[in-house]
């Protein structure tokens, strides 16, 4: 703890105001990933086994529950107080994986349970983080999240590594069931953190008005006071009304195309290397420890840096850059070592420097935007996409198109994705001068 905490001081210069804070959102979000990375090569392997020709209705029915869950989602937001919500919502998630661990101990319905399984953690990742971030957003401002988020995020990164590793050294030791278990342990840790961190944020009494200055140094904090009630679909109606929310949308939802595509081809080439579900599950996990040990020194050393010079908007551009570059490889040569080497590149560059510039744009918005309208850009626009992605993918194979060839077709979306970033980053340092001058 001493350790990290001298680190927190030396790499972002955090004021004793935001120390305590710094520090239990770094654990916070490392418990939460390291969960989550138990997770997410049984859901992998699941997508596997399921056939590739399955999987768009995977991510169909994950869009649904998605678009069901976000609207009493907003509604909660509206009507708990933050310290209560943010338990609440993660004990909801730790109930779950003890009724899978349930059904997987006793072969209950077992395809049946790996389809849902495969739905639930897709769901899971994006609301865990998606409540983590908007916490962010709102204890802490513009200047601070350039400071603070790089370091925060290498929390994530290094929980990463230890859910990874856990499942590589583990996976065949306890079995799929009990893995559950271990993920179940490491998300109540992330909870206690949560609580942690609430109690280190000193509560403002004034509501944060929207045009306050979003590059001021202030004390985190803030409560859950100044949310406006409102309705079950304030989220979309927030997005409609901003050109710059709608603009993150965009970018979410291109982001979601990039990675979908890139998934089913991973899914098509993997199957094709191993028939052997605990290798693949290995392979799986192997994967995720290569681009996260090299998102994890990034994240220590450069990231804060290299936002804090060159700004959000560049810096979230680097991933459909990074995009742009594996899709034009994987037109030349579509193989395991072009896609294991795209995907560690994308992760790195994607935790390392875009998801922080991004979560960097949410800090000069509203509080009711922070929480409503992030929660359903990150959630039913993600998984939106990954719905429409997917079946668009299915489709331009049912046309005969070759994995080069929608690669071509993805390397000029990833350019305009590049250009959008780019632009919302300027959209930003706008509204960060305009809150400046009272506007």
């Amino acid at each position: 703890m001493v350790w990290i905490v001298e680190r927190a001081q030396r790499i972002t210069g955090a004021q004793p105001a935001e120390l305590r804070a710094v520090v239990w959102s770094f654990f916070y979000f490392f418990f939460l990933l390291a969960s989550y990375f138990v997770l997410r090569p049984l859901r992998d392997e699941m997508g596997v086994a399921a056939g590739r020709d399955y999987l768009q209705w995977l991510f169909t029915a994950t869009f649904f529950v998605m678009l069901a869950a976000s609207p009493v989602y907003a509604f909660a937001v509206g009507r708990l107080p933050r310290a209560r919500f943010i338990p609440v919502v993660y004990q909801f998630f730790v109930a779950n994986l003890a009724l899978f661990w349930l059904a997987l101990q006793y072969d209950v319905f077992r395809a049946e349970t790996a389809r849902v399984f495969f739905v639930w953690v897709s769901v899971f990742n994006l609301f865990a983080v998606s409540v983590f971030w908007s916490f962010m957003a709102d204890i802490f401002g513009t200047e601070q999240g350039k400071r603070l988020f790089g370091f925060i995020a290498a929390g994530g990164t290094a929980g990463t590594l230890l859910g990874s590793a856990a499942t590589v050294t583990l996976a065949e030791r306890l079995g799929t069931a009990n893995l559950l278990i271990v993920a179940g342990i490491l998300l109540e840790l992330a909870i206690f953190c949560a609580m942690a961190l609430e109690r280190a944020c000193p509560r403002r009494e004034e509501p944060i008005a929207p045009q306050a200055d979003p590059d001021a140094p202030r004390a985190v904090g803030g409560d859950a006071s100044d949310y406006k009630p409102g309705g079950m679909f304030d989220g979309f109606m927030l997005i409609v009304r901003s050109p710059y929310l709608a603009g993150i949308a965009l970018w979410v939802a291109l982001l979601s195309l990039a990675g979908t595509f890139l998934y089913f081809m991973q899914q098509d080439v993997v199957r094709a290397a191993s028939q052997d579900p605990a290798v693949r599950t290995r392979m799986f996990a192997t994967m995720d420890l290569a681009a996260n040990l090299a998102t994890l020194g990034l994240q220590f050393l450069a990231t804060g840096a290299i936002i804090k010079r060159i700004g959000a908007g560049p810096s979230a551009a680097i991933l459909p850059l990074i995009f742009a570059a594996g899709f034009a490889a994987l037109f030349v040569a579509p193989t395991l070592a072009i896609i294991i080497a795209f995907q560690a590149l994308q992760r790195t560059a994607n935790f390392a420097f875009s998801n922080p510039a991004r979560e960097i744009f949410f800090t000069s918005v509203s509080r009711d935007e922070k929480y409503k309208a992030k929660n359903l850009i990150d959630a039913a626009v993600f998984r939106g996409g990954d719905l429409v992605w997917s079946w668009s993918f299915t489709g331009l194979r049912a046309l005969g198109f070759s994995m080069s060839g929608i690669a071509a077709i993805a390397i000029p979306l990833m350019l305009g994705w590049c250009a959008l970033a780019l632009a919302l980053g300027r959209a930003q340092d706008k509204r960060a001068v305009n809150a400046k001058k009272g506007v």
